[in-house]
Order: structure tokens, then sequence, then C-alpha cells
């Protein structure tokens, strides 16, 4: 089985700096590791069952995560961005992952940093996609897989082609250690450019702004007569209409 697991293709959004005008800063922030990507490593690790583990990601980062989670050796489209444009990420990974050919299951995040991305992904691959996904068992033929919505389980076999957006159900319980980090450096990387792929989308989404959130001014009670203070809470709570 063939196995491509995309890591590091988001830049978190809280590392994000914004102005007072409202202008969303990103210099010096990396791609991140999103919550989820722990699970998208262990559940190829479960399923791969002595097949091939490849790991894709974009821009730049620690090209070793993926490799000293099981992956044998990783590809990183150096100069490829995330803009606005979820489409255009997913053009990129698509068009190296189509490049590969042959390739059995896509395991991604299903990450809330960009819900467009995993949906336009699956439409660029032209593959069966399931999202919300907890664990895979691997049956031969098919994939057992499970999938949560809300407090609603369901169990789903599957052929393979087949795109799995995986959500974490709980942290990292075995974070790789030093020896495991040390023998990914090892393990080859290979570096390409957008130029090295045929990437049949380019964006169109055009940003117009962006603002600070609206906010009412915070009310500051003098908490040094505590009597007051409390009858000035209460009164402030009841105008709100939270009380």
């Amino acid at each position: 089985m063939k196995i491509v697991t995309v890591f590091k293709w988001q830049k978190n959004p809280q590392d994000a700096r914004v102005s007072n005008d409202g202008k969303v800063n990103w210099q010096g922030v990396k791609m991140s590791v999103n919550d989820d990507d722990p699970a998208v490593m262990e559940t190829a690790a479960t399923i791969a069952q002595g097949g091939e583990v490849i790991a894709l990601t974009i821009g730049d980062g620690d090209n070793t995560w993926s490799a000293a989670r099981g992956a044998a050796h990783t590809i990183v489209v150096t100069d490829a961005t995330v803009d606005s444009d979820s489409a255009a990420t997913a053009a990129v990974l698509s068009a190296e992952i189509k490049k590969l050919a042959a390739v059995d299951v896509v395991i991604i995040g299903d990450s809330d940093w960009d819900y467009g991305a995993v949906a336009a992904l699956a439409g660029q691959l032209d593959m069966l996609c399931l999202a919300g996904i907890t664990s895979v068992e691997n049956n031969g033929d098919t994939l057992k897989v499970t999938q949560k919505s809300g407090n609603t389980a369901q169990v789903i076999e599957v052929k393979v082609p087949v795109l799995l957006a995986v959500s974490a159900t709980h942290s990292e319980k075995n974070a790789p250690g030093l020896k495991d980090v040390i023998a990914a450096r090892k393990k080859p990387v290979d570096k390409i450019t957008i130029a090295d792929l045929t990437v049949e989308h380019s964006s169109k989404a055009v940003s117009q702004g962006t603002r600070l959130p609206d906010t009412p001014p915070a009310q500051i009670i003098d908490g040094s007569d505590a009597v007051a203070a409390c009858q000035q809470l209460m009164t402030a709570l009841h105008t709100d209409g939270v009380l």
C-alpha cells in the first residue's frame, strides 16, 4: 500500500500579528504542525502494514517531523505558500500527489485552520473523501473507517484510492525520542518547486482588506468598596441583558 501523508501545510492563525488597522502580518511565521497532524502519522503507521509512507509538505519548517514518525521519505514544495485561496494550496498538493502515481491512500489533518483546502484537494484529486475520521483499520482489499460527526459515529468500509481527513481524538501519546529524530535526519528529503509540477490552478481570491472586529468598550469597576462594586456589577449585567 502506498500512502501519502500531508503535514505542516498551514500556518497557525494565532501566530499572525494583527495591527490596530486590521492588517495581518505573517512575516516570520512558518508552517506549523496542527493538532491533527500527529493523528495523520499515527493512522498511516496503523494501516501501512509494510507499505510505503511518503510525507508531503509545503513551504518551510522542520522536514524531519514526519520522518521521525515513520515516513520513509519526505517531499517539500519549497516555494509554495498559503494564501487566501484554499484551492491554490490544494492544487500544489494534488499536483505532487498525481506526480507520484498509484497512490492508494492520502491522509491529511481535518484541521479547522483551513476548512476549504481538504474539500478542494478531494475535488482536484477526483478521489473519494471521508472527513471526521477518528480511526482506520486495514482489512486487506478495503479499509474499515470510523467517522464521527457530533455525538454520532459510524463505521464505513471503503476501497482505495481514498482521501482521509483525520481528526485527533487525543494528544500525541508516543512522541519521537532523540534517537528517532537523529535517524530521521538521515532519511531522504526531495526538495522541489512549483515549476517542477503541473499546477492546474491559480489563485483567484483577492483580499479586499481586513479590520479588527468591533468590540464594545470595557467598563472598569473600582473594587475598593466591595458593596458598591457588587451593586455596579449587578446594574451593568442587568443593563446588558445578561440577568
